[in-house]
């Protein structure tokens, strides 16, 4: 019943002008900042840690909430992606450095994207469907699976493929070996049991190494890519070249260098702009656990 209720309440958004939605989303955001303490104090305690307290308050304030107000604009691009054609998504989006991936292509080699919730990462992977190649994107089951199929398939409107991460690696490789494509987060708290310590943000942290042990071990190319906006209408679909993963004697050490790459370029992308961060997300809670106690 009350997942009857909420699509009518989706019909009920589509119907209005999309100005109309967004100021919903963003009061929205606005509530969720004043009511939601613990993710508010999440964000304060992650920058805070990140930036090394030099950051003001007001300046912790304003990126807070606009972490908010980003989180709702993804759940209103979801939304409106179950509803949206490839000529609507193109008025959207530009693409910039297609040629890292064409030239990849050109190669016969597979393309792994490694990408962060940054900005609108629903639309981001969307247009990655829609106009460079489907992907299969990796994601972690849901808690609620009503929800979690109501996103699935707003996800691949345009071809994607969503696999759950656990005993993801199996399909993974074998799409990799046909020339498919897949998306993975690095971004993500992960289990002491997973991935390798690198340096984000200057601060030691464990990532995921998946993407570059597929890189090395298939000969598959890390292309970095994630998506920004100045006026939350026109958005630009960024692409990076290729993060290289040498092929040496010492397998655990290229898997580390291509890691520590990937980090390197997700500390620079956030510290220009570090507004489009998920804030919210206790991204350090296994490793310095310590910054989110009282």
């Amino acid at each position: 019943m009350g997942y009857k209720l909420f699509l009518l309440l989706e019909k009920f958004l589509m119907i209005l002008p999309s100005s109309w939605r967004k100021a919903f989303f963003s009061f929205l955001a606005t509530f969720a900042y004043y009511v939601s303490k613990r993710y508010r104090e999440a964000s304060y305690q992650n920058l805070e840690f990140a930036f090394d307290g030099k950051l003001s308050e007001d300046e912790k304030k304003e990126i807070t909430k606009y972490a908010f107000k980003n989180l709702m604009f993804n759940f209103l691009h979801a939304l409106e992606l179950r509803h949206m054609s490839k000529n609507e998504l193109a008025e959207k989006i530009k693409i910039q450095n297609i040629e890292a991936v064409q030239k990849v292509h050109a190669q016969g080699r597979a393309v792994i994207y490694v990408t962060t919730h940054y900005s609108s990462w629903e639309l981001g992977g969307a247009s990655i469907g829609a106009f460079i190649e489907p992907l299969i994107a990796v994601y972690k089951k849901m808690k609620n699976q009503t929800y979690q199929n109501w996103l699935l398939e707003a996800r691949g409107a345009f071809g994607n493929i969503s696999m759950e991460k656990t005993n993801v690696v199996k399909p993974l490789v074998k799409n990799i070996k046909k020339g498919m494509a897949c998306g993975l987060l690095i971004d993500t708290n992960i289990s002491p049991k997973e991935g390798v310590i690198i340096n984000f943000m200057g601060k030691t942290l464990r990532q995921t190494s998946t993407p570059a042990y597929l890189a090395r071990k298939f000969n598959a190319a890390i292309i970095p890519v994630t998506i920004r906006t100045d006026d939350e209408e026109n958005y630009t679909l960024l692409l990076f070249d290729e993060i290289p993963v040498e092929k040496t004697d010492d397998e655990a050490a290229d898997i580390q260098k291509a890691t520590q790459l990937q980090a390197d370029w997700l500390t620079a992308l956030i510290s220009q702009e570090p507004k489009f961060w998920f804030w919210l997300h206790r991204r350090w809670k296994n490793d310095h656990p310590e910054i989110y106690k009282k």
